[in-house]
């Protein structure tokens, strides 16, 4: 199975905290919706190595301790085992596209609120499991 869409649209129409929109054998297409003052939460993949998107909106990408300032139109990849975390410094939301290889969520698993995903302790293990 494979994914055809117009992602720019679906991220920006996309108010959720997290929405995985597709789910391949070796990775994952998820959009976020990261509210003004909010977060990504700090974690740190083991075994999957992220690339995030910035399509719009400010924020901090903190990586194993150093900041730095990304905005719409900037990539940061995050290789497996490293400390990381998005905090929006700005005045509107973050909209990402992240892609995750292998997989780290369940698919089509969505969660409004960060406090949604951070309950979600099946997706997280999935996270943990799926290396």
């Amino acid at each position: 199975m494979s994914f055809i869409g117009n992602i720019q649209e679906l991220v920006i129409r996309n108010d959720n905290f997290r929405e995985v929109v597709f789910t391949g054998k070796k990775s994952q297409l998820v959009i976020m919706s990261i509210p003004v003052g909010g977060e990504v939460g700090e974690e740190i993949h083991t075994g999957v190595e992220q690339t995030l998107y910035i399509i719009s909106g400010v924020c901090n990408a903190i990586l194993d301790g150093e900041i730095t300032q990304v905005s719409g139109g900037d990539v940061v990849v995050v290789t497996p085992n490293t400390k990381h975390n998005f905090i929006n410094t700005g005045n509107e939301v973050v909209k990402i596209i992240t892609t995750y290889s292998p997989p780290n969520h369940i698919d089509g698993r969505v969660h409004i609120t960060k406090a949604d995903a951070d309950k979600d302790v099946e997706d997280e293990t999935f996270g943990e499991t799926n290396k």
